[in-house]
């Protein structure tokens, strides 16, 4: 393992290869740059990329297209409107060019939560399938017996990610079954129409007897999740992406008073002799921005541990701890992007 990983900082990795995928989406393979044989990782997970676009440095996440062990990692990146790491990525990025990327982490991984049985169905739409074809290609490089049913979504052959490879698996692996549903089909003989209870049925006659993967859009995940309840599938063997950012946490200001809700608090950093006024029920890591001080923030979804900090005790309340062990959270350590202030706080990274 790369050594700044262990302790949740980045490391710095160098383009050393991009390629167009579709008209708004490229694969970039980046290698570190102090070396590694292999990179482990967990398929479907994500790391989240840092870059500096003029004078900012900014983070997002993406999940990783390629398998574990081997000494690059592939990222696959649709430019996104108004995006602007995205647009960078996909329009700027050169070989040659250097970016930072924090450990790999997520939940969704087909490691942590294995099919209950050898019969898996990937579900996804669009940029989506990143996570999910990582998973497919490592189960059919490690699990002869695995039996895949990919269902994948698309507005046309054209814009489908992965199209030559995924029905180059399709005719190696007996054992990969291919349906893409294309919201216009023409020239190709796939199927035409858009995702639902029907589809699912159709495509997957022997759904119950296998564990889903879901990613995508998150309407196109929130409508997968009801198809598959209303059809009675068992939720237990249903897992998604979940790393979608999220804004400030706000599970206790809901309910304090108007007057409470405007309380003043001091935050202090000893280590930067800096102390600054904030407002009970700030989020913890926007306020350590707000005040210049050098906090890692990437994914803003308690899942990748970049902004975790030490705070006094009782000071602030967490709604993910994701990434921490019980001795950091015995040690007063928090993440800052999941945390609101309750109450004046030292804090220390």
């Amino acid at each position: 393992m790369l050594e700044k990983w262990q302790n949740h900082q980045p490391e710095t990795f160098v383009c050393i290869n991009k390629w167009q995928q579709t008209p708004d989406t490229v694969t970039i393979e980046l290698q570190p740059q102090v070396g590694a044989e292999s990179i482990d990782f967990k398929p479907g997970q994500f790391v989240s990329l840092g870059i500096r676009i003029g004078e900012e440095f900014l983070f997002r996440a993406y999940s990783i297209s390629s398998t574990p062990q081997q000494s690059t990692l592939e990222l696959t990146i649709k430019r996104v409107d108004g995006g602007k790491v995205s647009t960078y990525l996909v329009n700027t990025l050169t070989i040659g060019d250097k970016v930072q990327l924090l450990k790999p982490t997520g939940e969704f991984n087909c490691i942590d939560h294995p099919p209950e049985n050898q019969s898996v169905l990937l579900i996804s739409a669009g940029c989506g399938i990143t996570p999910v074809y990582s998973m497919a290609k490592y189960w059919l490089e490690h699990n002869a017996n695995i039996d895949i049913c990919f269902i994948h979504v698309a507005k046309s052959a054209p814009q489908t990610l992965f199209l030559d490879q995924l029905i180059q698996l399709d005719h190696d692996h007996h054992q990969f079954n291919l349906q893409l549903l294309l919201k216009d089909k023409a020239n190709t003989e796939f199927h035409q129409g858009r995702l639902d209870k029907t589809w699912l049925e159709q495509l997957t006659p022997d759904l119950h007897q296998r564990t889903v993967y879901l990613c995508g859009p998150e309407g196109f995940m929130e409508d997968v999740s009801q198809y598959l309840q209303q059809l009675e599938f068992n939720m237990a063997q249903f897992f998604q992406e979940s790393f979608t950012p999220i804004a400030a946490p706000v599970a206790e200001v809901t309910t304090l008073t108007t007057e409470t809700a405007t309380t003043e608090l001091t935050l202090t950093v000893p280590a930067f002799g800096k102390t600054v006024t904030v407002n009970h029920g700030d989020n913890l890591a926007t306020a350590l921005e707000n005040a210049g001080l050098p906090i890692l923030v990437a994914c803003r979804s308690g899942v990748c541990g970049s902004c975790r900090c030490k705070v006094t005790p009782n000071s602030v309340n967490s709604s993910s701890d994701m990434t921490l062990t019980d001795a950091d959270i015995e040690q007063g350590y928090v993440l800052a992007c999941s945390s609101t202030l309750l109450d004046s706080t030292d804090v220390s990274f």
